[in-house]
């Protein structure tokens, strides 16, 4: 399965954000989206989803696996998110459920995707916990977001946005709130998940050192164009664009240095 983004344009209260934004996810890649705070990064992946704010707009063509979905209903939506595109939020504590064990949280998709029961649910929500590494799987799935610490709570985050084994993952600057140490743990699993399962993956930030852990292409945004695309190597030790340039400057050191991409 593929995903094909055409033209895309969003609107805020008739202020242009993302303007004309094209770019390809084929089967089995994995495509960076990276740009500065404001540049459209985040809504143009909201948009793939169907997840914009009310008084948000979008316009042009996102056709996932050749079928549009701009204009879809959100019920028709809701049946592609976690089943076929699952998604990370850069805050997992504002994305899990604060009153319910992560262990529900773990499988309530198995339950509405793929229709399972709850013991069988609560078994496998085991499994997913194992799968993304999380300590004690078989207590920690009892227990409730606070009581994890923030790189375990992105651990499950991740098992619920793969819990059903999407197609493509997109992955909203999953590492941003971690320490550098975490965040180099989490950025491993993904990579790891994302090959094992065979998955396509659309992962966004603004620090091209975490994107040179995880991705092999990657478009550059800035003000809601694109203003360089292609191979990650290429953008890395010869970027065209003074957008680029600058954010292989601002590259942290600790992540990543010169030489050491491939």
């Amino acid at each position: 399965m593929s995903l094909q983004v055409r033209g895309l344009e969003i609107e805020i209260d008739g202020r242009r954000v993302v303007d004309g934004v094209s770019f390809d996810v084929p089967d089995g890649a994995r495509v960076g989206l990276i740009g500065e705070s404001g540049s459209g990064k985040s809504l143009t992946a909201m948009a793939v989803l169907g997840l914009l704010p009310d008084g948000v707009t979008a316009r042009g063509s996102v056709r996932w696996n050749g079928r549009e979905l701009i204009g879809l209903p959100d019920r028709e939506l809701a049946r592609l998110r976690g089943a076929e595109i699952g998604i990370v939020f850069q805050e997992p504590r504002t994305a899990l459920n604060p009153i319910r064990t992560v262990g529900r949280q773990i499988a309530e998709s198995l339950r509405i995707h793929e229709g399972l029961g709850r013991r069988e649910a609560a078994a496998r929500a085991v499994e997913e916990a194992t799968r993304v590494r999380l300590p004690d799987p078989a207590q920690i799935v009892r227990r409730y977001p606070h009581q994890l610490s923030g790189g375990q709570r992105q651990r499950v985050a991740t098992a619920m946005a793969l819990a059903c084994r999407p197609r493509l993952l997109i992955a909203d600057e999953p590492t941003t709130a971690l320490d550098v140490t975490i965040q180099a743990e989490i950025l491993e699993l993904l990579a790891s998940l994302v090959d094992s399962d065979g998955m396509s993956l659309v992962f966004i930030t603004h620090d091209l050192a975490v994107l040179s852990r995880v991705a092999s292409h990657a478009v550059v945004l800035e003000h809601g164009r694109v203003v360089e695309h292609g191979p990650l190597s290429t953008l890395l030790h010869h970027p065209s664009s003074p957008v680029t340039q600058a954010l292989l400057r601002d590259a942290t050191a600790t992540l990543w240095r010169p030489g050491g991409a491939g």
